[in-house]
């Protein structure tokens, strides 16, 4: 079925010129989509040939495309060939390329490569030697594929594999050529000779699924005659994918070789009757391989495939009806008609479709890193200003829950509890008494701490410190009588009711000592605190930047320079500890009321406890309403007795005394020193403490906080190198982009391309 350059023009298969033109204008489009490589991305319309070995496929394709295919044994079938028809007023021409999406083991590629295969032809009569080669080539991939181009047959019937799944395309257009695309796949195998490769048959089964599971490709299925239907495995997986048979066109060919008596059984898949399908099965007559060698052009198997029907029984004695179901005019006129339907249904689906994908590759483009700079250095120093001038703002302060200074604040007030709990746990009454006395609420620490009591405070903060670990035992209770003796045996030359200063000096120590602890695990908490940070904002800045070259290089900087401030904030902390070595504080003021409020609490809650009911009498005292409750009728009780002590002092001319002075009338403590020393110890605790949580948070702010923001930028600048001669070099090795999400941003690329090509082609239909 050859083409001579003396064969009068006419159409060939598709290419009928009678086909109307909104047909022939859905085929255009529809191989449009297909040149621009869309059918990666989105399910077009498309006609697969499918077929057990030796089912008349091939003639089949000739029949339609009007080219002859290769009949070479071993490579006729062996990898799938696609035929991209496109109607042009230009002269005929094919373009045969390679299509490879497996490289040469059968792995996936991760992208599809497109090879030229040869030159453009312009003569058919060259097309069959060049499909020939270059179906070798698909199956020989460890060699060059110009190798089989250039050289003589002896390379052609080597073959590394059986088959491929690497395919041939032929762009074919010419102005006798419609638009239309179609794939002639590899005939299944039922089972393979001695020396075949049993993969082989999954392989074929595998490839041909590919292309029929896509919901828009129509099945062209050929079934041959000469066979027993049941013995041709093609309709099972043809029936697998559309079960219900209404994307599958059946072809019955080589009926010639019907075996005698056989014809009704035959007649029934014509009829529909057999194994239906929606668009029915079809018959059609192509030429044997003794017609073959007599070279009959494309017009003449068409008049000898008319012939065969008009004259042959039972195919002849068909009711009109059936007629219509046979020749490859009729197949082929069904074929186009059917395609055409298809596109015009798809269509508003495939805009949706392409318009949906166009929108999700531009989000994923948009979540790569950003193409490395032709200018690395300036893009470097920017991204280094903008992260300093970023870490500047954070430690000043940002008005986020999560900013730097937010996430610090709860690690200081765990700090300054801490330190609080160290406060000497003074008692009032003597050791023999801790199971049964207690010390009463102190009001005034309400408003400096929050703590109603110091029994409560005390209990609350004896459990755990910074690290939640337990580190004052509720039992370092400091008792009146323990203080009145370490007293009396510091004593020296002293005069009576006095005693020296080592004794508060020695209490102060002990509180003291336990404070660098805490001071430290604030430090070291809030380094944490700031690395982790630090890390986060450096990944925010210079992540999508090269491979991470980059940030790795700005996190090790960084970290050397916190180590460093972390460093001379520890140095500082040891020395703000050590100046409280000595109890100092020209705060007399404060120090004065302070112990004057412990004083008076210390004091009067010793009073309760020794003189419970005189306390109680005085505390509960209620001046009298009138003074008719002073007479006679007045009953007895100790408030009485209090209003007749208050009435003699007043007759006396001692007025203004309240009912709370009556106790200094109480015989005088011999413990009175012993309080003196507790409350000028908790005195200037209280001043202490409150300095101290206060030093030590600032000292941190001020050396780590701020420290890791103090020169950042030429220190980043000098160690990343910069300021080097090889600083273009250095700039271009960080900026290096991934392999990953280079081959990435290509592959989106590329489809993103494909599909705005393919949306552009829809939109040139739609405005026509």
């Amino acid at each position: 079925m050859a083409a001579t350059s003396s064969e009068p023009t006419v159409g060939v298969g598709l290419a009928n010129p009678q086909m109307s033109q909104s047909r022939r204008k859905m085929l255009d489009l529809v191989n449009r989509l297909h040149s621009t490589g869309v059918q990666v991305d989105i399910d077009l319309p498309q006609i697969a040939v499918i077929g057990s070995q030796s089912a008349g496929k091939s003639s089949l394709i000739e029949s339609i495309s009007g080219i002859t295919l290769p009949r070479a044994a071993g490579t006729c079938t062996r990898c799938p060939t696609e035929c991209r028809l496109s109607h042009s007023e230009s002269s005929w021409k094919c373009i045969v390329s390679l299509r490879f999406t497996t490289d040469a083991n059968g792995a996936p590629l991760g992208q599809t490569r497109n090879e030229i295969f040869g030159p453009t032809i312009h003569s058919k009569n060259e097309v069959e030697d060049r499909i020939r080669r270059a179906q070798c080539a698909i199956l020989n991939p460890a060699k060059p594929a110009k190798h089989f181009l250039e050289d003589g047959d002896e390379l052609l019937g080597e073959a590394e594999l059986s088959f491929s799944n690497n395919c041939v395309s032929l762009q074919i257009s010419g102005p006798d050529v419609a638009d239309l695309s179609f794939c002639d796949l590899p005939g299944l195998i039922a089972s393979v000779g001695r020396g075949g490769n049993t993969n082989d048959i999954k392989l074929v089964e595998s490839l041909v699924t590919s292309y029929i599971k896509k919901p828009s490709c129509i099945i062209l299925l050929t079934v041959a005659c000469e066979t027993d239907f049941e013995n041709q495995g093609a309709h099972q997986i043809a029936k697998a994918w559309d079960p219900q048979g209404k994307r599958t066109i059946g072809v019955l060919t080589k009926p010639d070789r019907i075996p005698v008596g056989e014809e009704p059984g035959w007649l029934q898949f014509l009829k529909n009757e057999k194994e239906p399908l929606e668009n029915n099965w079809y018959c059609v007559k192509q030429p044997s391989s003794s017609d073959l060698k007599k070279n009959w052009t494309w017009k003449e198997a068409r008049e000898k495939e008319n012939e065969f029907f008009a004259a042959t029984a039972p195919w002849c004695e068909l009711e009109g009806i059936y007629q219509k179901y046979l020749r490859t005019s009729n197949l082929v006129e069904r074929l186009s008609s059917i395609l055409s339907d298809l596109i015009i249904k798809r269509l508003p689906e495939i805009q949706d479709e392409l318009e949906k994908s166009i929108h999700k590759t531009r989000e994923s483009l948009a979540l790569l890193p950003r193409e490395p700079s032709k200018q690395p250095v300036n893009e470097v120093a920017t991204l280094l200003h903008e992260f300093a001038a970023s870490l500047d703002r954070h430690v000043a302060g940002i008005p986020d829950e999560k900013g730097l200074i937010q996430s610090i604040r709860p690690a200081q007030e765990r700090f300054r509890r801490e330190i609080r709990s160290t406060a000497p746990k003074f008692r009032s009454y003597e050791k023999k008494f801790a199971g049964s006395r207690s010390m009463p609420p102190a009001a005034f620490m309400e408003r400096e701490d929050g703590e109603v009591s110091e029994d409560d405070f005390f209990d609350s903060c004896a459990g755990a410190n910074l690290n939640g670990k337990r580190k004052r035992p509720a039992s370092s209770a400091i008792y009146v009588d323990e203080v009145f003796e370490k007293a009396q045996r510091a004593r020296t030359r002293e005069l009576p009711g006095n005693y020296p200063f080592v004794i508060q000096q020695a209490y102060i120590d002990d509180c003291v000592k336990e404070w660098r602890s805490p001071a430290h695990i604030l430090c070291k908490a809030v380094y944490n605190t700031l690395s982790d940070y630090l890390k986060a904002m450096i990944h925010d800045h210079f992540a999508t930047f090269g491979q991470g070259m980059l940030e790795h290089r700005v996190r090790v900087l960084v970290q050397d320079h916190l180590k460093t401030c972390f460093a001379k904030t520890e140095n500082r902390i040891n020395w703000l500890v050590d100046l409280e070595d000595k109890a100092f504080s020209l705060n007399t003021h404060y120090l004065s009321d302070y112990k004057s409020k412990f004083l008076t609490y210390y004091r009067g809650a010793r009073r309760k406890n020794n003189h419970s009911d005189v306390m109680n009498t005085i505390n509960t005292y209620t001046p009298p309403a009138s003074p008719s409750m002073n007479s006679s009728k007045q009953p007895v009780s100790s408030s009485y007795g209090i209003s007749k002590v208050l009435s003699g002092l007043a007759e006396m001319g001692l007025t203004g005394v309240q009912a709370h002075d009556l106790a200094k009338l109480l015989k005088t403590d011999s413990m009175e020193p012993a309080l003196e020393i507790m409350a000028d110890v908790r005195a200037y605790f209280q001043v202490a403490y409150k300095r101290f949580s206060d030093s030590i948070p600032m000292a941190i702010d001020k050396e780590l906080v701020c420290g890791i923001g103090r020169d950042i930028l030429p220190l980043l600048w000098n160690g990343l190198g910069l300021s080097s001669l090889d600083a273009h070099h250095i700039c271009k090795e960080f900026a290096q982009e991934s392999p990953t999400v280079a081959s990435r941003r290509e592959e989106l690329a590329k489809k993103l391309q494909r599909l705005e090509e393919a949306s552009q082609q829809l939109l040139r239909v739609n405005s026509v």
